[in-house]
């Protein structure tokens, strides 16, 4: 599994943490089943706060993706591919309308926008 911490983004460290597992479940890289590295190890690697890495894990928990188990660690939980899509969709929803807002105060419109995903999606 591999995390890479961004300091210097606005985004709390566990969040990242928390973002880069998911992605890293969703397109499968992390199996079903699949260990993931206690949270003292992860805390080590990364040279962050154990609390920090705590948070993240019990995120991860609380959203299904991972299931804890008490003196054996933490593991991939099965995945349920409906799960996944509304994941994936809220996640484009979010960004759609960070891209909407920015396209109105830019004064571009909604046949403007149209035409460039239209053009995005050719390449």
């Amino acid at each position: 599994m591999k995390i890479i911490i961004n300091n210097a983004s606005g985004t709390p460290i566990y969040e990242q943490i928390v973002s880069q597992i998911k992605n890293q479940i969703m397109s499968g890289e992390l199996a079903e089943g699949e260990a993931l590295p206690s949270m003292r190890l992860l805390a080590k690697e990364q040279r962050i706060s154990v609390i920090t890495t705590k948070r993240a894990y019990e995120e991860l928990e609380r959203e299904g993706f991972i299931n804890s188990v008490v003196g054996k660690g933490s593991f991939v939980a099965p995945q349920n591919i409906e799960m996944i899509k509304e994941q994936r969709l809220r996640e484009i929803e979010d960004k759609l309308r960070e891209i909407i807002d920015t396209a109105h105060l830019s004064g571009i419109d909604k046949e403007e926008l149209k035409e460039m995903i239209d053009l995005l999606s050719e390449e």
